[in-house]
């Protein structure tokens, strides 16, 4: 069953890479209206995956018949994102698509225009894969940051397969993802939940000298998103993170228009080419290595879906946080407004 399960999986992610390329080809068409060009336009998001066809469509000039500068800038917390948001310093904002729908029920006024990242969860564990939830059992796992979205997701798969997180498995919350990975190559821990680029980078650091004479060897041992998948009785993805629009730029369709096209043909050409893809991406963010990024583009679950299109798997996943934790997005499902692409 594991192996048939993994074969499931792969035949998904495949048929997903070919969707990406289709849904740019879409996007492609002509608009019948040109956006106008302005003296700025700003593209941001968080140093992840989610950003990383952002930071290429603007380093490869995707976006410069729109603005006389256009820049991606980074947003590195909570507190940087909810000011990039509240006080219109950026046009397009790449998050969380629970935040996303926790500011829009927050009176923030934005819309998501499409969803890129459908899950990049794993745990990484020193014992060799494939493993479920249940295999957990009286071991230790790290998770980073308490209460997240990250951990309300295996929070509630465990509760849907009837495993008690408090009694049957050793939960240690921990600062960050770094803090996770740390442990796990100074042999302290066994398993941690960690996101991509991270999952990539613990497993990379493991085949490096001379940190390999030290550190243990690790494992992709648990696919959140086939989990998720297999206990939900869905497709094996969750509609992670995407890109909103906000302030005057939610009312210029045209606009609109050309960063959908630009956001599926870039996030089409990091699929195709992970290592082209991973140079731009650490020349933004130098504390990551280019092969590890590439892996991690290599295993991700990305794919272009615009927000309307994708709003039943959405809603889905939005339903499912509000019965676990209702403040990761605001206490209620947005509106019809929110769905703007």
């Amino acid at each position: 069953m594991p192996r048939l399960r993994s074969s499931l999986v792969s035949a998904h992610r495949a048929q997903r890479r070919a969707l990406v390329l289709g849904s740019a080809a879409a996007l492609a068409l002509p608009l019948t209206v040109r956006a106008a060009a302005r003296k700025r336009l700003v593209v941001a998001g968080p140093l992840a995956s989610i950003s990383y066809p952002l930071m290429n469509m603007v380093d490869r000039g995707e976006l410069a018949d729109l603005a006389e500068q256009v820049e991606f800038v980074s947003w590195k917390d909570p507190d940087q994102l909810r000011l990039l948001a509240i006080e219109g310093k950026a046009d397009f904002v790449a998050m969380p698509t629970n935040v996303a729908a926790n500011l829009y029920n927050r009176g923030v006024k934005l819309a998501l225009l499409n969803v890129m990242t459908w899950g990049v969860l794993w745990v990484i564990s020193r014992k060799p894969g494939p493993m479920t939830l249940a295999d957990l059992k009286g071991q230790e796992l790290l998770v980073p940051f308490r209460g997240d979205m990250p951990d309300i997701v295996l929070q509630l798969l465990a509760a849907r397969e009837g495993i008690d997180l408090r009694n049957e498995v050793k939960l240690r919350y921990v600062g960050s993802p770094l803090d996770a990975m740390q442990m796990l190559l100074m042999r302290q821990a066994d398993h941690a939940l960690l996101a991509e680029p991270a999952a990539a980078l613990a497993l990379r650091k493991t085949k490096s000298f001379p940190l390999s004479t030290v550190a243990p060897e690790l494992h992709r041992a648990i696919d959140i998103q086939a989990e998720w998948g297999r206990v939900l009785k869905r497709a094996p993805q969750m509609p992670q993170a995407g890109l909103c629009v906000l302030g005057p730029a939610l009312q210029d369709e045209p606009l609109r228009g050309r960063i959908q096209q630009a956001c599926a043909k870039a996030l089409a050409d990091c699929e195709a080419a992970p290592d082209a893809c991973a140079t731009d991406v650490v020349r933004h963010v130098p504390q990551l290595v280019a092969p590890a990024v590439a892996d991690s583009i290599r295993i991700d679950n990305a794919h272009f879906e615009t927000a309307k299109a994708a709003r039943s798997e959405l809603e889905f996943f939005f339903q499912q946080l509000l019965e676990r934790q209702p403040r990761l997005i605001g206490g209620a499902l947005p509106g019809d407004a929110f769905y703007g692409g």
